[in-house]
C-alpha cells in the first residue's frame, strides 16, 4: 500500500487539488455574500495566505513597477471571471455552471492564437463547434437557468483570458509573485467596482458565522494551498496528465453537488446530453494535443 502511495503521490495530489477546486461552486452556493464581496474576501485572504507563503520561503521578493501593473491588470480579469463565476452558481445551481464552464477550451482556442501568434488548429474548431452544440442543448432543455449560463460563459470567456494571460506572464517571473500581485489587484479592482457603483460598504460588513469559516476555506484552502501546491506537482507530472486531470474538475463538481444538494442538482436528459458532449470534447482536445507533441518528438 505504502509503496502504491509512494509511486502515485503526485497523481493524487493533483485529484485532491483538482476536487479541492470542485468544491469552489458548493462553497458559492453556500456563503450568502453577494458575488463581488465573496470576491473580495477569496481575493483578500488569499493575497495574505500567499503573501505569508512567500515572506517564510526562500524566495527572493523583487518588484518592478512595469510587470506588477501587467499583473494587477491580469488580476481583474480573474476577479471578473470569479464574480460571475459565483453569480452564476447562485442564478442557476453548480452542475450547470460547471458544465458552461467547461467552455473555456473553446475560447481558449480562439484567443490563444492571438497570443502566441500562432494559426487557430482545424481541430480546435471542430470540437468548439461541438462544444456549441452540447450548449445549445442545455440552453434549449434548461431555460429556467439561461441568465446562470449566460454569466457561466462569460466566466468561461475570463477564465480563457486570463489563462492565456498568465501562459505569457509566466515565463518571465515566477507563479506565486504572479498569484500574489494578481490576489491583490482582484481586491483592487473590486474595490473601485464598488465604490463608483455604491456597494463598498457590503466589504464591511464582516461576515459571521459559518460565512466566516467557509471564506476561509475557500481562499486558503481553495486558493492559496491549491494554487502552492499545484505548483509543486506540476514539476513532476507530464502536460497531459495534468490537463487530462485538471478536466475532471467538472465532473468532481456535479458529484459533489448532487451529494451536497441532492434534488437541487438533478437535471434532465437534456442538460446531461449536453454536459457529456462538452466534456467530451475536453478529453478529446487533451487527447489530440498529447499524440502531437509525440508526433513532433519521433
Amino acid at each position: 500500500m505504502n509503496s502504491f502511495i509512494d509511486k502515485y503521490k503526485n497523481h493524487l495530489l493533483l485529484h485532491f487539488i483538482v476536487l479541492i477546486w470542485g468544491f469552489t461552486g458548493i462553497l458559492g452556493k453556500v456563503i450568502t455574500l453577494n458575488s463581488s464581496a465573496l470576491v473580495w474576501y477569496r481575493m483578500l485572504i488569499a493575497f495574505c495566505g500567499i503573501g505569508i507563503y512567500i515572506a517564510f520561503s526562500s524566495i527572493k521578493f523583487t518588484f518592478s513597477f512595469k510587470k506588477t501593473l501587467k499583473y494587477i491588470v491580469v488580476g481583474f480579469v480573474v476577479a471578473g471571471h470569479w464574480v460571475f463565476f459565483f453569480e452564476a452558481v447562485k442564478v442557476s445551481n453548480v452542475s450547470v455552471t460547471l458544465a458552461c464552464l467547461s467552455s473555456t477550451t473553446l475560447f481558449v482556442s480562439f484567443i490563444e492564437p492571438l497570443f502566441y501568434k500562432r494559426k487557430i488548429i482545424p481541430y480546435e474548431v471542430f470540437l468548439g463547434a461541438l462544444v456549441i452544440i452540447g450548449l445549445t442543448l442545455i440552453f434549449n432543455f434548461e431555460p429556467e437557468y439561461r441568465l446562470g449560463i449566460i454569466y457561466a460563459l462569460i466566466a468561461a470567456f475570463l477564465a480563457a483570458t486570463f489563462g492565456t494571460l498568465n501562459g505569457v506572464l509566466v515565463k518571465n517571473d515566477r507563479p506565486r509573485i504572479i498569484s500574489f500581485y494578481e490576489m491583490l489587484g482582484g481586491v483592487l479592482g473590486i474595490s473601485v467596482y464598488l465604490l463608483i457603483t455604491g456597494g463598498i460598504h457590503t466589504v464591511f460588513e464582516f461576515p459571521q458565522g459559518l460565512d466566516l469559516l467557509y471564506l476561509l476555506i475557500l481562499g486558503l484552502i481553495c486558493t492559496a494551498f491549491a494554487f502552492v501546491v499545484s505548483v509543486e506537482v506540476l514539476k513532476y507530472l507530464s502536460p497531459y496528465t495534468v490537463s487530462i486531470s485538471i478536466n475532471m474538475e467538472p465532473i468532481y463538481a456535479i458529484i459533489l453537488a448532487l451529494i451536497f444538494f441532492g434534488d437541487d442538482e438533478k437535471m434532465g436528459l437534456g442538460f446531461y446530453s449536453g454536459a457529456l458532449i462538452i466534456l467530451s470534447t475536453i478529453f478529446a482536445n487533451a487527447w489530440l494535443k498529447a499524440r502531437k507533441r509525440k508526433l513532433e518528438k519521433a
